[in-house]
């Protein structure tokens, strides 16, 4: 039976039921937070494991010390004291912590994840408390088997790896990153599905161009700059080579790369181990879902839309390379799906000849004869000039900037076409390019809204407009979920194609009425497990998947029988021999 961890075996009786065998006693089982039930432990347990004495005499259920948590929550302003209550409720207790996180999912994930996330990052020196996931860094890459072989879960099937390099909009972060691997390994758990048990997040702390980290005496990460080149891949090939050393099976997200390298990494690690970037690609599948959405909303086509994406960093250009596949899978060749889409950068339009023939904007580059016949003022359009010239009737902002879609911009879009379809997709809020109650205003009501960030419903003249939230949450955790149950030796494009067309067809089939192009974060779970089953089912049938034993299961039961639940399982002492851990 499987072996969690040097402390834990998971193991089932005779009736096929499950349960742990625990070769902890006493003190240490409170302090650990895999095991610890608090006031919920059993008076038998109690009695097995020492714990009598050292826990008040009431036992209560998982609902009540859950209620009792959630009371203590709701006492909370600041949404920093809210990040780290939870933080704290995770490391005394993860059953209580994602029983939690599952019946607040809505309220709680801008806390666990972004915004708030980023605001801990930028604090995590100031804020540390314990110890949680891999910190693998420049001063113990030399032996990095052994901290591999230290990490305590023996069976790591996903893991969620940052160099935190450009961390949501705020940049260089160093070793705070590990907060958004921990916050992202919550959504995978809370809306995924995936046991905690079985995740690891993880930080590579390469150093940080960050003068203020680096100056500052409370910093905790590398105080040296960033590695770059050879000496920065170097660290990250033995980094792959350790975990699939010691955990084969696992998946690599890997999250919050700069954009000069974001694409090297995909590249060069995709064919070696089973990995995703959910900057890149998960970016990319959510807005297509989001796209197709709108069109099927118009009783149109997304082959038949002009699309300008303003942002070509990672992001950017992740989402037009998932539109470009969008657009081929509709039937148009490549060179077609290339000249209705138009990527901005802050030159302007980006031109192939203007570009670097290995850049990782070629791909979704403009040609020059699209334009040859126009009238600009400079080497390449503008912004402005390619909302004139080429009347788009999509406009997406990528760009971190807060406001950038003005009122002139907007209303160029609104002449266009009847209904614009304009996704202003940059968080956290101020970040965003327009606020959503604008672009319909500009518009006379008519734009088709979505945004990356949460917005509540527009009432503009009576009617309401609902605002969808384009969140990579109703992705990646369905990827890797089905990367995991499926043991994938990589993950394709084709899985992530998949994974936004059902999206796309959850929301058609259950929100699309409503006007939404994106469900609702409170039906997270319900999105992942459907993407999870239909990834799943194309890794099963492009070869992907190296399951056998999958034919004649039926993948919609299966992925939900698979899929944990936060619950408590009974405690069985181990055997004398193992109750002492070495």
């Amino acid at each position: 039976m499987p072996q969690l961890s040097p402390y834990i075996s998971y193991k089932t009786d005779e009736k096929g039921n499950g349960y742990l065998e625990i070769a902890l006693r006493g003190f240490p089982m409170l302090r650990m937070s895999a095991l610890n039930k608090g006031t919920a432990f059993t008076r038998e347990e109690r009695a097995a494991f020492s714990l009598e004495g050292l826990l008040p005499p009431r036992v209560t259920t998982l609902d009540d010390q859950v209620r009792r948590v959630y009371q203590g929550y709701l006492k909370l302003d600041d949404d920093i004291e809210k990040y780290q209550y939870l933080r704290a409720c995770q490391e005394r207790s993860e059953v209580i912590f994602f029983k939690l996180l599952e019946q607040h999912l809505d309220e709680m994930m801008p806390i666990v994840y972004t915004p708030t996330v980023g605001k801990a990052v930028q604090h995590y020196s100031d804020l540390y408390q314990r110890p949680r996931g891999l910190t693998v860094s420049v001063l113990g890459i030399d032996h990095i088997d052994q901290v591999v072989d230290d990490y305590p879960w023996h069976d790591v099937r996903m893991i969620v790896a940052t160099d935190s390099s450009a961390i949501l909009g705020i940049g260089d972060q160093g070793v705070g990153g590990l907060a958004i691997s921990i916050g992202k390994l919550a959504l995978y758990t809370a809306g995924g599905g995936l046991s905690p048990f079985h995740t690891m997040p993880v930080c590579l702390d390469v150093g940080t161009n960050n003068e203020k980290l680096l100056n500052d005496p409370n910093y905790l990460g590398v105080h040296r700059k960033r590695l770059s080149g050879d000496a920065y891949f170097d660290m990250l090939d033995r980094f792959v080579d350790s975990v699939q050393r010691r955990w084969p099976k696992a998946v690599i997200q890997w999250e919050d790369l700069a954009k000069d390298v974001a694409f090297k990494v995909l590249e060069r690690y995709t064919e070696r181990v089973p990995c995703f970037n959910d900057d890149i690609q998960g970016t990319g599948a959510v807005v297509l879902a989001g796209l197709l959405s709108a069109c099927k909303k118009l009783g149109q086509k997304l082959s038949e839309q002009r699309i300008v994406v303003v942002g070509a960093g990672a992001g950017g250009v992740g989402v037009a390379r998932a539109i470009q596949e969008g657009l081929v899978h509709e039937g148009l060749n490549r060179e077609q799906a290339r000249r209705q889409m138009f990527v901005i950068d802050a030159a302007g339009l980006v031109v192939e000849e203007f570009i670097e023939p290995d850049s990782y904007q070629q791909p979704v580059s403009q040609f020059s004869s699209t334009y040859a016949d126009w009238s600009i003022a400079g080497d390449r359009p503008s912004l402005m000039e390619v909302l004139d010239q080429a009347e788009p009737t999509i406009l997406l902002g990528l760009t971190g900037v807060g406001g950038l879609f003005s009122r002139e911009i907007i209303e160029r879009m609104a002449a266009n076409c009847e209904h614009p379809i304009i996704f202003p997709l940059s968080n956290p809020t101020a970040n965003c390019e327009a606020v959503p109650e604008e672009i319909i205003r500009w518009t006379d009501g008519k734009a088709l809204v979505a945004a990356g960030s949460p917005f509540g419903p527009v009432d503009y003249e009576g009617a309401m407009h609902a605002i969808g939230q384009g969140n990579n949450a109703f992705v990646f955790p369905g990827i890797g979920f089905a990367a995991v149950l499926g043991k994938c030796r990589r993950i394709t494009e084709a899985m992530i194609l998949e994974s936004a067309y059902a999206v796309a067809d959850y929301t058609d089939k259950h929100h699309l009425h409503k006007g939404l192009f994106f469900p609702p974060i409170s039906e997270l779970r319900n999105v992942s497990l459907y993407v999870t089953e239909r990834v799943l089912r194309v890794a099963l049938e492009e070869g992907s998947s190296t399951r056998t034993d999958l034919d004649d299961v039926d993948l919609r039961e299966y992925v939900r029988s698979r899929a944990w639940e936060a619950g408590y399982l009974p405690f069985m002492p181990a055997s004398s021999k193992s109750e002492e851990p070495g």
